[in-house]
C-alpha cells in the first residue's frame, strides 16, 4: 500500500502518521495540504520521512507510484475528496465520519463496488481487538435489555468558540459539533453490535451559532433502547455499559480507545476484565486491519465494513435532522 496523506491537522500530526510508524505493510508516500499550509506539509514531510508533498489534489491523483489515499481533513468535504479518489482508481481510506449523508455514504460505496476499489472508514472502535472480544462475549449476557455509552471530552477549542471564534470543529455548514465528532464513537459501537435502530431521536445543547456542542441519541431496538451521549463542551468519564438479563459489559477508557472491558455474569461474584488490544497508538489496529484485508483481497471484509458505515450514517442523518432546520 502506497499511501497519500491528505491534510495537516491535528488527527494527521498525533494521530495517523505517528499510528503508521508501527504498520510497515503501508509507505507514506506523499502528503497533500492547501496552499496556504504548504509548511506544515513539509515539516510533517521531514518529520516522517514522507518524500513527496502536493498542494494540488488533482496532481497528486495522477501519481501512478499512489495507490491509496488517506483523507484527513474537515467533515464537510470526506465525500468530495473521496469520490474523487474513486475516479481516478485509487483506493481510500477515509476518516470518520464517512460522509455527512447517508446518499453520499452509498454512492461511494456503489462506485468502490463498481470499480472494485477497496474504501475503509477510519473509526477505531471497529477495529480494535477489544472490540471483537465483546462482540464474541455478547451472547453470554442473554437478552439485551439496554445499552449506554457517553464519550465526553471537554474540547481544546470550546474557550475560543466562547468568544465567537468558530473553528471547523464548531460550524454546523461543516458538519461539526458533538453528534458528527464524539458521538460517531458511540454511534458506531451501539450500530456495529446491534444494526441499524428502529427508532432515533436526539436532543442536544445548542450553541450560538445552532452547533449541537453535547447531546444524547436515544435509539429504540426491538427489545431494548440504546442512549448515546457525547459533550464538547464539558467533561465526564467515558464509557460504555451493555446490561443483558444474565450480566453485563462494561468498557474501560473512551470508545475510540476502548482499552479494556470487564464482564460480569448475575449470580457470580466473578468480575473478568479482558484487555486485548495490543498497540499503544489507538489507531494503529485501523491500518494493521486495512493492510491485512486489502493484501488478502478480501473484498466481502471491506463490504460489510460499508454496510456498517452506511447504517451509522443513515442513524446520525435522522439524529442530525432533528436539530437542523
Amino acid at each position: 500500500m502506497n499511501l497519500a496523506i491528505c491534510g495537516t491537522g491535528l488527527i494527521v500530526n498525533e494521530g495517523a502518521l505517528p499510528a503508521l510508524k508501527e504498520v510497515p505493510e503501508i509507505s507514506k508516500t506523499a502528503i497533500f495540504a492547501r496552499p496556504h499550509s504548504k509548511d506544515k506539509a513539509e515539516k510533517l514531510a521531514e518529520d516522517f520521512s514522507i518524500k513527496k508533498v502536493y498542494t494540488d489534489y488533482d496532481e497528486l491523483l495522477k501519481d501512478e507510484e499512489i495507490n491509496f489515499v488517506y483523507i484527513g481533513l474537515i467533515n464537510s468535504v470526506h465525500y468530495e475528496y473521496a469520490k474523487k479518489a474513486l475516479l481516478a482508481e485509487k483506493n481510500v481510506i477515509v476518516e470518520k465520519p464517512f460522509a455527512t449523508t447517508s446518499k453520499e455514504v452509498e454512492e461511494i460505496k456503489n462506485l468502490a463496488e463498481e470499480k472494485n476499489l477497496y474504501v475503509f472508514e477510519a473509526i477505531t472502535t471497529l477495529n480494535l481487538p477489544n472490540f471483537s472480544a465483546i462482540k464474541e462475549k455478547l451472547p453470554q449476557l442473554g437478552k439485551i435489555r439496554a445499552v449506554t455509552a457517553n464519550f465526553s471530552q471537554y474540547s481544546s477549542r470550546y474557550d475560543k468558540y466562547l468568544q465567537g471564534e468558530v473553528a471547523p470543529a464548531f460550524d454546523p455548514k461543516k458538519f461539526g459539533g458533538a453528534l458528527y465528532d464524539l458521538n460517531i464513537y458511540n454511534l458506531n459501537f451501539i450500530v456495529g453490535l446491534f444494526g441499524e435502530p428502529d427508532e432515533v431521536n436526539y436532543t442536544a445543547n445548542i450553541g450560538f451559532n445552532g452547533v449541537d456542542t453535547s447531546g444524547i441519541v436515544v435509539m429504540k431496538y426491538k427489545n431494548f433502547f440504546a442512549s448515546a451521549v457525547a459533550a464538547k463542551d464539558s467533561d465526564s468519564p467515558s464509557y460504555a455499559i451493555i446490561q443483558g438479563e444474565k450480566g453485563y459489559i462494561r468498557t474501560l477508557g473512551k470508545p475510540n480507545e476502548l482499552q479494556g472491558f470487564e464482564i460480569n455474569l448475575r449470580g457470580s461474584d466473578k468480575v473478568e476484565k479482558i484487555s486485548l488490544n495490543k498497540f499503544s497508538h489507538r489507531m494503529t489496529h485501523e491500518f494493521k486491519r486495512f493492510a491485512e484485508i486489502y493484501n488478502k483481497k478480501d473484498f466481502s471484509a471491506m463490504q460489510k465494513g460499508l454496510e456498517t458505515s452506511l447504517a451509522v450514517m443513515k442513524t446520525a442523518e435522522k439524529a442530525r435532522s432533528q436539530i437542523i432546520s
